[in-house]
C-alpha cells in the first residue's frame, strides 16, 4: 500500500513551524508517523491537495501531516477499512470522550459530519476516488484521575481526569495539542495500554518474577524501565516505569522519575523530580529541576529550582533558575489561550505555559497558565518584569535593546 501525505503549511505558535516538525514523544512528528505506517506503507507522495494524486487503482492511504496517531489506530483502521473492501474516511462517535473532551478545542481537523465527527484520512482500495463513507474508529478511552487535589480545582470528588485514548488521535493545530500529544495521548496512553496488559496473569507473573530476580520494587524492574547504552545511573536514583531511558544517558542521586520517556545524551543531576513527563535528546536539568507533565523538546535546559507543570518548551531553549510556570487559574475562570488571533478556551482547568525554540528565559521569572513565549526570545528579569501575564512576541525580546546596551545600563547602572 502506498500513502499519500497532504502537506499542512499552518505553522504552529509560538514554534513558528508546521506541526510535523515538532517534537511528539521525542520525534518529529513525520517519522512519528512514518514509524507507525511503516509495516502498511511501501512508498509515499507528497501533495497540497487530493487533486495532485496519481489516478491508478492502486490501494492507498491518505492523511493530513498535522495528525497524531499511533501503530494502535492504524493497527485498528487499516484492518476494518480493508474488511470493508469500500473507500473510508476515519470517523468517531459523538460520545467518545477522548475526541469530544480532548480533541476537539482549538481545532477545525476533526469536524462534525452527520452523526459522526470526521478527520483527514481515507483508505482507498482501488486509488483515490471521489467519496468515502465514514468508518467510526473507537479510540477506547479510559477515565485516569492523575491526582487528588480540593475540589475547588476540579469535580465533586476532587479528582483531575483525562480521558485517555488506547488509541490516541489528534488534529495538531495548537502547541496545546502539542501538550496532548505528549502527555494524556502519549505518556498516559503508553501507561494505560501496559496497564491493561498486565491485567493478563502470565504478563502480571512475569514482571513478578523479574522483580525478583533484580531485587527491585515491582515498578522499576527492566521489564517495566527499559534503559540503553552506556547509562550512568545512581543507585539513590528512583525510577518507575513504564519508562523508556535512552543512550548516554547520566541520572544523578536522589533524582525521581516516573512514567517517562527520557531521550538520548541526557543528564539530570541530583534532587530532580521528573513525572509523566518527555525529556528530549541532549536535554540537560541541573540540580532539584521540577517536571510534571512537561515536554521539552531536543537541547534544552531547564535551570536549577526551576519547576514546569503541564508545559511544553521548544528545541535549544533554556529556561532560567528559579522559573515557575504556573497552571491552575487562582479566580474561578476557564484556561485559555491565544489561537487564531483570539482568546480561546483549552477546555483544560489546569495548563501550564509554553515556550518556543531558541529562546533565553532569564531567571525567576512566574509564568500564568496558557501564556505563551515566542521562538528566538530573550526574556531578561527587571524588577518591573518579573511576572508574565500576556503572551511575549519576539518583538518584546530585550535582545533588541541589549544590542544597543540601554536595557543593561538601566538594569546594571555604574555607581
Amino acid at each position: 500500500m502506498r500513502k499519500i501525505i497532504l502537506c499542512d503549511t499552518r505553522k504552529i505558535a509560538p514554534f513558528n513551524e508546521p506541526a510535523r516538525e515538532l517534537r511528539v514523544v521525542n520525534k518529529p512528528l513525520w517519522l512519528y508517523q512514518r514509524d507507525a505506517l511503516a509495516p502498511y506503507c511501501s512508498m509515499e507522495f507528497e501533495v497540497s491537495s487530493l487533486s495532485q494524486a496519481p489516478a491508478d487503482n492502486q490501494e492507498t492511504l491518505v492523511y493530513r501531516d498535522n495528525l497524531y496517531f499511533d501503530r494502535a489506530f492504524i493497527d485498528a483502521f487499516v484492518s476494518e477499512a480493508r474488511a470493508s473492501g469500500r473507500a473510508r474516511q476515519v470517523a468517531f462517535a459523538p460520545d467518545d470522550l477522548a475526541i469530544v473532551h480532548h480533541a476537539l478545542p482549538l481545532q477545525s481537523g476533526i469536524r462534525r459530519q452527520g452523526d459522526v465527527y470526521v478527520a483527514d484520512m481515507w483508505y482507498y482500495p482501488h486509488g483515490v476516488a471521489d467519496s468515502a463513507e465514514p468508518l467510526v474508529i473507537s479510540t477506547e478511552a479510559k477515565e485516569i484521575g492523575y491526582y487528588h487535589v480540593p475540589t475547588y480545582m476540579a469535580n465533586e470528588s476532587g479528582e483531575m481526569v483525562y480521558y485517555v485514548p488506547l488509541r490516541p488521535f489528534l488534529s495538531i493545530e495548537s502547541w496545546v495539542h502539542v501538550f496532548m500529544a505528549n502527555s494524556p495521548f502519549g505518556i498516559f496512553s503508553w501507561g494505560a495500554r501496559m496497564e491493561r496488559d498486565v491485567e493478563n496473569w502470565r504478563v502480571k507473573g512475569r514482571v513478578f518474577l523479574r522483580s525478583l530476580l533484580e531485587r527491585k520494587q515491582f515498578l522499576s524492574n527492566s521489564l517495566l524501565v527499559r534503559t540503553g547504552k552506556r547509562c550512568q545511573i545512581d543507585p539513590s536514583a528512583i525510577i518507575q516505569g513504564p519508562t523508556y531511558i535512552g543512550d548516554n544517558v547520566t541520572i544523578g542521586p536522589g533524582v525521581v522519575v516516573g512514567n517517562c520517556i527520557i531521550g538520548n545524551n541526557v543528564n539530570i543531576m541530583q534532587g530532580c523530580q521528573v513525572m509523566l513527563s518527555v525529556v528530549g535528546d541532549g536535554c540537560y536539568l541541573p540540580f532539584r529541576a521540577a517536571l510534571f507533565m512537561t515536554t521539552l523538546m531536543e537541547n534544552s535546559m531547564v535551570a536549577q529550582n526551576a519547576c514546569l507543570q503541564l508545559c511544553v518548551v521548544g528545541r535549544n531553549s533554556f529556561v532560567g533558575a528559579g522559573c515557575t510556570f504556573t497552571d491552575f487559574n487562582l479566580l474561578p475562570k476557564p484556561i485559555r489561550t491565544m489561537h487564531e488571533g483570539r482568546l480561546q478556551p483549552t477546555g483544560l482547568t489546569v495548563l501550564g505555559g509554553c515556550v518556543g525554540h531558541n529562546c533565553r528565559v532569564g531567571a525567576d521569572f512566574t509564568i500564568y497558565p496558557g501564556r505563551t513565549i515566542e521562538s528566538d526570545t530573550i526574556l531578561v528579569r527587571a524588577e518591573k518584569r518579573s511576572v508574565v501575564d500576556k503572551n511575549i512576541g519576539y518583538e518584546e525580546s530585550d535582545h533588541h535593546h541589549l544590542l544597543d546596551g540601554d536595557l543593561y545600563k538601566q538594569m546594571y547602572p555604574r555607581d
